[in-house]
């Protein structure tokens, strides 16, 4: 990617508009000197109020150092060029992150037999932004026999004492709408509902040392994988206390980063892997996360997220093909192409389940029908990009994964 590729990239504000309700809020900060005035960020202040809410203090919930990754966390956050409507989003965040932490950690101290809880064969959807990951994680959630953590779950896990009633959907709901209320153009890209199921970054969130806090902003947010995925495995347990042989449906593109962690974690995973031409997923994963970040800041550094977004599922997706080839990982690897997903469903999941060896049932195909009739491709407006929209060609892209298209027979789309 070339200086005078980057230079001719529209800026986020040339890109997106923003309501005038936004604008207005953000100029209050601009009013008053900056935005750190109006909401301020200060992991000790939000410690202290949690605590005091929940009756803590509660444990360290098996992870010695959380309370400096949470300080550690703040104070990036705290200097990251948010503007009014980001800092109140991520101390909301943050706060009911912590909320979430206590109360895990108050469970866990007073369940200890959860250690001992096995995960047992996780399906897990990892692949590219843009490869198909999100509707099949929809569909395969319509089977009964797996579950799928809808987004209010994982928000609010645990019933907190200080909330009279068991609102934490409707709590869910209106934190997950509020992002396409500030960015309206992230409805294209992805369906924004409490109650569909949820990524293991949003998760993993309360570990204070998840990808979720790069992905909101930038500035070098704390992250610890082993740590990560330590506490992913203890939400689990926590989680499925009342049921402990439920079979888990879960799924985010970032599991590609972190393949020996995941079955280090899982040893009996199924890793269901989505395929898509490099030149259609590498710039919507660019255009989702310039947009996140827009959401919250005014500025958002195009010219280095293209580059390590290009450069990190590069990485990725080759080394997983490679090392797939060579044996070099676990046979627990189930391919879904995306051209195949989007031609028939239906097809595309029974053969899946067939590597798995899983039963596909008659009244799961007809849920899957059914819902596909129900949300059609572009039912909340189409996505429309290009590579050279976000700095890059086709070529390039290609090129760069060249062994990953060769491995997985990925058929090259047109990409205007």
């Amino acid at each position: 990617m070339g200086d005078s590729e980057i230079a001719a990239m529209a800026s986020m504000a040339e890109r997106y508009t923003r309501p005038d309700w936004v604008r207005r809020i953000n100029a209050m900060g601009d009013s008053v000197g900056g935005a750190r005035h109006i909401v301020p960020l200060d992991a000790g202040e939000i410690l202290a109020s949690a605590t005091s809410a929940l009756g803590g203090p509660f444990g360290d919930f098996d992870q010695p150092g959380w309370e400096s990754a949470f300080e550690e966390l703040v104070a990036v956050l705290d200097v990251a060029p948010m503007n009014v409507l980001g800092r109140l989003m991520t101390r909301q965040e943050l706060t009911r992150c912590l909320r979430t932490r206590l109360l895990l950690s108050q469970h866990w101290a007073a369940n200890p037999s959860l250690a001992g809880q096995q995960v047992v064969a996780p399906l897990v959807i990892t692949g590219p932004a843009r490869s198909g990951t999100s509707i099949l994680f929809e569909l395969l959630s319509l089977d009964p026999a797996l579950h799928a953590p809808p987004t209010w779950e994982i928000m609010h896990p645990l019933l907190a004492p200080d909330i009279e009633h068991d609102d934490r959907p409707v709590f869910g709901q209106c934190e997950s709408e509020l992002w396409t209320d500030i960015q309206p153009e992230l409805a294209a890209l992805h369906e924004w509902r409490a109650d569909l199921p949820a990524e293991c970054i949003t998760l993993t969130a309360p570990s204070f040392v998840s990808p979720h806090w790069g992905m909101i902003c930038d500035g070098g947010t704390p992250s610890d994988a082993v740590e990560n995925y330590a506490f992913h495995k203890r939400v689990l347990q926590t989680m499925q206390a009342d049921e402990p042989d439920r079979t888990w449906l879960l799924k985010t593109p970032a599991h590609l980063m972190t393949i020996d962690l995941l079955f280090a974690t899982y040893p009996d995973a199924w890793v269901v892997q989505t395929h898509r031409d490099p030149a259609k997923t590498m710039p919507s994963t660019v255009s989702m996360t310039a947009g996140v970040k827009w959401m919250r800041g005014d500025e958002v550094d195009l010219r280095s997220l293209a580059a390590q977004i290009r450069m990190g599922f590069a990485w990725a997706l080759t080394s997983v093909a490679d090392r797939r080839a060579t044996g070099d990982l676990p046979e627990r690897f189930v391919d879904v192409r995306f051209r195949s997903l989007v031609d028939d469903p239906v097809e595309a999941v029974r053969r899946a389940y067939g590597v798995m060896e899983r039963d596909f049932t008659a009244d799961f195909a007809h849920s899957i029908e059914r819902y596909m009739r129900e949300k059609p491709q572009g039912k909340f407006g189409h996505h429309r990009y290009t590579p050279e929209a976000w700095g890059y060609t086709a070529a390039e892209l290609r090129e760069d994964l060249a062994s990953y298209i060769d491995a997985f027979s990925i058929e090259l789309e047109d990409h205007v």
